[in-house]
This record gives C-alpha cells, structure tokens and sequence, in this order.
C-alpha cells in the first residue's frame, strides 16, 4: 500500500472518529440541558440587575440544584441568551431542566404579591398596611394627601375615596405610587362607567358626589339586598331638603374622639360630616367605596321609604314616616336591651 493511500485513510480514520467526538460531546449537552434539576419543591430565584451569566448560573446551583454551571454558561452565552435574562424574581418548580429554567427566566412569568384595598376602610388605614408590604418600595410615605394625589394624577379634592377597593398585584421593587396610580385610575374607570346608566333626575351635581352619596351607603350596611333601598332613602332625602343624619358620617368626623359611642354632644358638634347639623352632603367620601355601592347610589330604590333603623341582626327596618320610624326605634332598642340583659 502506498503512502499517500495510508495518510488518506488515517486522515479519514480521524475524522470519523472526531466526529463521534463531536456527536458525543452534542449528545451529553443535550442530555444535560434537558436532565430535570435535582429541585424537590418550589424555588423562588431573584435575580438582581446587572447579575452576569456566571452570577445567574452560581444563583441556579446554589438555589435550584443546577450541576455543571460553567456548562450551563458556556451554552447560554454562546446561545445568545446571556443579555436575554431578567432581572426579578422568579419561581423555578421541580421538573424544570436547565433549559426550561433559562427560559421561564427570560419570558416566564415573574413572582406577583397581592395587596388588597377593602371596602368600607378608610384610605389612612389602607396606606398604613400598604406601606407595611413586602418587597414594595415606599416612595410617598412622608408625603402629604395633596402630593399622593397629585403624584398619582388624580383630579380629586381628597384622597378618601380616590382610591378603588380590589385586590391588586405586584412585583417585587414595584413603588407605592405605581400601585395606588392603578387604584385611582380603576376607580375612576368605574365611576364613570356606572355614571353613564345611571337613573335619572338624581340629585347629583357631579360623579363625585354620587361617590360620596356611596361611600356613606358603603358604611350604612353590609348587606348587598339592601344597598338599593338604603340609597333611596338617602336620594329622597336629599330631594326633599332633608338632613341625612347618617351616624357613619358623624363618626368620620369625629376622627380619633370617636371611641365606640356617639354622644348626643357627638351629634350637636359642628364638624363638615355631621349630616345632623349640615344640609346635603359632606365635602367628601368617608371611605373606600366598591362598585356595588357606586351602583347603588345611582341606581336607588324607588319606594316611599325616608328612614331605617338598624334591626341588631346587620339588617335595617325602613319606615315611611316618622312616627312608623320612631315605633321601630322602640321595638329594636327594647330587642337589644333584651337581649343584653340575657347575655
């Protein structure tokens, strides 16, 4: 056999047998990139800003049993994944494999906390729990109600019952005032959608004050059957030139004085929100207020009913007049004192 004919097949020799190297070598990545990670339970994973490859990697090792990270970035890097990675936190679940993991942390979902605004409360006790949150960066705690409203663009006079009752989600470093821009613009969203069918000949001179009509609603009963009937005694009321006289409004203006009891003094004080003492509204909401009651102030009841007194069961007796009502205050009252002298 020649020479030239030995260096052929010697050349031809290494070449198959580099290319099983090559095979392999593809062979065991693959294997490796889809091999689950050794992740018994769910992982929650943060990456920071500006982490490299090589920080992600040791992240996934440390946190997610990730084998091989030098591997791992060896692969992503060339892949042309390295820049595609997010900052945030991220859950990595059992069964994932290092290149699902890369994946979810480019495109998959980030980790959200639920924050929920509830109805009824007033907007100090919700900034307080708000700003008590985890992983929500606090912007606006040393603000002022004028600068919240004006750092979240609201156009109302007052930050009680700016804000939308709901749960709302968000991710870790997401500020304060991102969060409560959505409540505002939510609740502003609903306003208007409920004003655009509302009744007609309502005594409202504007949207906010129907709001305010339903934030008193709102705190007048929590029974959903009633909201309907309570608003039309409120609106009728408020045709006839008569006073609310809702306690819910004489409480919020006594503000911290309030100790669980409204004093006939209580009810003779000149505040804004004593509906005893002023004609028509207060100058605003006394509480966060949902969509249901918002429906309700613009959507009352049409019976005959100008008063109601609460029964001690969470409902309301309604009377058409007074003397009927005054009746029901006497029946009620002796039922509780009743009941309490038994307790």
């Amino acid at each position: 056999m020649s020479l030239r004919k030995i260096l052929l097949r010697t050349l031809l020799l290494s070449l198959f047998l580099g290319g099983l190297g090559v095979l392999g070598a593809y062979k065991y990545l693959q294997n490796y990139l889809d091999k689950p990670l050794a992740l018994q339970a769910e992982q929650l994973i943060e990456i920071r800003p500006g982490s490299s490859l090589g920080q992600v990697a040791r992240r996934l090792e440390q946190e997610a049993g990730l084998e091989h990270p030098r591997i791992f970035s060896y692969w992503a890097s060339n892949a042309g994944f390295d820049r595609a990675i997010r900052a945030g936190e991220f859950i990595i679940s059992p069964g994932m494999s290092p290149r699902t993991a890369l994946q979810h942390l480019i495109s998959g979902p980030y980790v959200q906390y639920p924050f929920t605004l509830i109805e009824g409360t007033t907007v100090r006790s919700a900034l307080d729990a708000l700003w008590q949150s985890p992983k929500l960066r606090i912007t606006l705690r040393e603000s002022s109600d004028e600068e919240i409203l004006a750092a979240i663009g609201s156009e109302y006079p007052s930050l009680e019952g700016a804000l939308f009752p709901d749960t709302y989600f968000y991710t870790a470093g997401t500020t304060d005032q991102a969060l409560l821009s959505r409540a505002s613009n939510r609740l502003r969203e609903v306003l208007e959608q409920e004003w655009e069918t509302r009744a007609v000949s309502l005594p409202y001179a504007s949207p906010y004050e129907s709001l305010i009509l339903a934030s008193i609603i709102e705190k007048e009963t929590g029974l959903r059957s009633e909201r309907e009937q309570v608003a039309g005694v409120f609106v009728r009321r408020l045709q006839r030139g008569m006073r609310l006289q809702s306690d819910p409004t004489v409480i919020y203006g006594m503000g911290e004085s309030y100790t669980g009891n409204i004093r006939r003094v209580d009810l003779e004080a000149s505040t804004p929100y004593n509906t005893y003492r002023i004609s028509g509204l207060p100058p605003t909401p006394i509480a966060m207020t949902g969509r249901g009651a918002i429906h309700a102030s613009l959507h009352p009841s049409d019976e005959s009913y100008l008063y109601f007194v609460a029964t001690g069961d969470g409902g309301h007796k309604f009377s058409t007049t007074l003397d009927e009502h005054n009746a029901a205050v006497r029946q009620y009252q002796n039922r509780m004192a009743t009941q309490q002298s038994t307790n």
